[in-house]
């Protein structure tokens, strides 16, 4: 026993030792168990003797299969059981050998050691020992005169792609610094670039080894910048791959530029006949972009983007008068007719009257509101971009609600300020690029401006959308949550074009936002289950018969509507309103609008449920069309309706608004038993039905719905058991 013990002793524990198999060229393969707390020059030795193989020192391990790495003290514990590795010339040996075979005379040795050598490179045993023996100063001489290989045709490029990849896998291990590469090396590397007609192989090592130049080094990438030029880069009408390796040097040198001059590269490429590139040559072709390119064009936009920073996080400064002047700026082109009065009090309680006409927060000194970070001064720049280049959008934002008196109307300073922090937040302004990342947008592409643009069309989307949520100051957040859904939901649909992008958004209205989110919420596999599903058809009918006594109370109440005349602006009012027992309607004429309900009184004017034979809308509507105000005023049309009555009779109707029109409309169709289809209707049946599926089912939380209804019970053989009350 005390034997045993002692022999166990000495054993290496099992997780030491490795079986592996060891290969040698024209020898059968040797199956060992490597212990690998044995060193590796003694494993070596050993597997030189079963070969009988003199000078161990001479050899090395390396895996037969994948990158064919060398292996050493370092990385032998990734040995796994069963890895074939192979008996190799050292690294030393085999880099001192390929450097003498690279400055031989001979034309093919010369291939085929640095077609080897491109191999080796990757691995950094083999890369310490052939730097070390200036085998990389070897390379850029023969980089440096290449124009020796032009009399080798056709091996001259073959041979210079291999030097070059040998090169960049070398200098990518980090062994040496790149500020020790000549000036004359990246001058013919550059020079190579900006051929017309180069080797594609070689143009895409030189690119690479010029991207990883500026990356690494901040002298050469002055060096780099001096050799090339944006726009050379970017004409390269190459493949697919070329161009993503001009896109990332591109990038590199962006990244590197001092940002004093970033602005001036980032205007180069904002040129249309340049951007013209990207769109034509890369973007808009028929073939997928790859996920590469996609990664560098997202690089690129972001780069882009993070040159608006800057004004991003400045701080405006209220005594500053240039920045108050650009605020006086916005007030001058909003009410251009508007003469300054002489007095300088009367001048100030004017222009505070403007500035909260203008929608800013604080009236009195709005330069207040560009004080916080973000979106400091950027909000500024967008709003006066706005208003210079799409100066009749800008008046009529900020006319139109200026002018209301409903408490509807929607801030344009605070909501364009709101609305530049929002973008700022979607597009990641001010945030390094993921390395993962490749959503880039073809349509920030299309336009010098696009950033600008961008604005332009999501403050017309906030000013439709608050008009259709019926939006007061105390909804501002609930709108800005919609708008931001509105917007990600557009972009996630990567519209080609910002027109594309005007078209995607006018489609996402708040109704159909609200029926996406329904939609969305619905498609979960519980409520998609049959039992669910006719649940929600039982269910529908009566929230449906729920919604036309809503219209019909709300017809009862009754609601003042336009009656226009010949004359645009001589507005008249009128009253109607539905009888308690739903048989007649009353109307009748008012001097002004009313504040709280009209008596049936004062209603003089009646038209028999009985008699309406149908409800018409918009251009529909018969005895609307010599109203000129109709014909000339889209907003006016899409709130008119008629009902017609016996005996071909019409009662026409101008809404105040879209939620007085859906409400009439359907209430209309109710009383004559028609469906309705209003886009008030579907909102508000996909918001009871999810609030009555969800309450119907709350007991049912967590606990899983099956497919189909369990099987009912077999009919017990005798009914003995019943109980007769009689």
């Amino acid at each position: 026993m005390a034997c045993v013990l002692a022999v166990r002793a000495v054993m290496p524990p099992a997780s030491d030792i490795v079986k592996v198999a060891i290969e040698w060229p024209g020898a059968n393969a040797q199956l060992i168990e490597i212990d690998q707390k044995k060193p590796l020059a003694s494993i070596v030795r050993e597997v030189c003797d079963g070969w009988s193989l003199s000078g161990s020192e001479q050899f090395a391990l390396r895996y037969a299969e994948g990158p064919q790495l060398y292996i050493t003290e370092q990385n032998r514990g990734d040995i796994k059981n069963g890895s074939i590795l192979r008996l190799a010339i050292s690294p030393m040996r085999a880099a001192r050998q390929l450097l003498e075979r690279i400055q031989s005379h001979g034309i093919d040795a010369r291939l085929e050691a640095l077609k080897e050598l491109a191999k080796l490179s990757a691995d950094p045993s083999f890369a310490t020992e052939f730097i070390n023996m200036e085998g990389l100063a070897t390379l850029a001489r023969l980089v440096e005169s290449g124009t020796q290989y032009e009399s080798y045709i056709p091996l001259f490029g073959e041979m210079l792609a291999f030097t070059l990849t040998a090169f960049l896998e070398l200098m990518d291990h980090g062994i040496i610094s790149w500020d020790l590469i000549s000036v004359s090396f990246i001058k013919q590397i550059a020079a190579y670039v900006n051929q017309p007609m180069v080797d594609v192989s070689i143009l895409q090592r030189s690119l690479a080894i010029l991207e990883s130049m500026v990356l690494n080094s901040h002298s050469l990438y002055q060096r780099v910048a001096q050799e090339t030029t944006v726009t050379q880069l970017i004409t390269h009408p190459s493949n697919q791959e070329i161009q993503t390796y001009a896109i990332a040097l591109i990038n590199a040198l962006f990244l590197k530029t001092p940002e004093d001059r970033r602005h001036e590269m980032a205007s180069t490429l904002a040129q249309k006949h340049l951007r013209g590139i990207i769109l034509n040559h890369i973007i808009r072709v028929n073939r997928p972009v790859k996920a590469e390119m996609a990664h560098q064009l997202y690089v690129l936009q972001v780069l882009t983007f993070n040159l608006l920073e800057e004004r991003m996080m400045t701080k405006m400064d209220p005594n500053d008068q240039t920045q108050r002047d650009i605020i006086f700026e916005l007030r001058r082109i909003a009410f251009d007719g508007d003469s300054d009065p002489s007095g300088t009090e009367k001048r100030k309680a004017i222009y505070i009257k403007d500035y909260k006409m203008l929608g800013f927060t604080n009236p009195v000194n709005p330069a207040i509101d560009f004080t916080q970070t973000p979106p400091g001064m950027l909000a500024l720049d967008n709003m006066l971009y706005l208003a210079k280049v799409h100066q009749d959008t800008y008046i009529r934002i900020v006319l139109e609600n200026c002018s209301r008196e409903d408490k509807h109307e929607c801030p344009f300073g605070r909501s364009a300020i709101e609305l530049t922090r929002m973008l700022c937040d979607i597009l990641q302004v001010g945030e390094l690029p993921n390395e993962g990342c490749n959503d880039f947008h073809p349509m920030f592409f299309t336009h010098e401006r696009a950033w600008e643009e961008f604005f332009c069309v999501c403050i017309q989307l906030l000013n439709k959308t608050w008009k259709e949520m019926r939006a007061t100051a105390e909804d501002f957040n609930k709108v800005m949550t919609v708008v931001r859904e509105q917007i990600t939901r557009a972009l996630a649909m990567k519209p080609p074009s910002l027109e594309q992008l005007r078209v995607k958004l006018r489609s996402l209205s708040y109704s159909e936002v609200l029926r996406l989110r329904q939609s969305e919420r619905m498609s979960q596999d519980d409520f998609q289950s049959p039992p669910i599903i006719d649940l929600r058809e039982r269910i529908q009918p009566e929230i449906l018969e729920l919604i036309k006594q809503q219209r019909l109370s709300r017809l009862c109440e009754g609601s003042c509507f336009r009656k226009l005349g010949n004359r645009r602006r001589q507005e008249k009012f009128w009253f109607c309103r539905l009888s308690l027992n739903h048989k007649v309607l009353h109307y009748g004429d008012l001097d002004e609008s009313p504040q709280g309900e009209v008596p049936f009184e004062l209603l003089t004017d009646t038209i028999p449920v009985s008699d309406i034979k149908a409800v018409l809308t918009g251009k529909d509507c018969p005895h609307m069309k010599e109203k000129s105000a109709l014909k000339q005023n889209k907003e006016v049309l899409e709130l008119a309706f008629s009902i017609l009555y016996d005996p071909d009779e019409a009662l026409n109707f101008v809404a105040t608004n879209k939620y007085e029109y859906c409400i009439w409309t359907d209430g209309v169709s109710a009383l004559l038993g028609k469906e309705l289809g209003s886009d008030l209707t579907r909102s508000d049946l996909d918001t009871l039905m999810s609030m009555e599926m969800k309450l119907r089912l709350l007991d049912l939380e967590n606990i899983a719905i099956p497919e189909a209804p369990p099987p009912v019970p077999k009919e017990p053989s005798t009914y003995n058991f019943t109980y007769n009350y009689g």
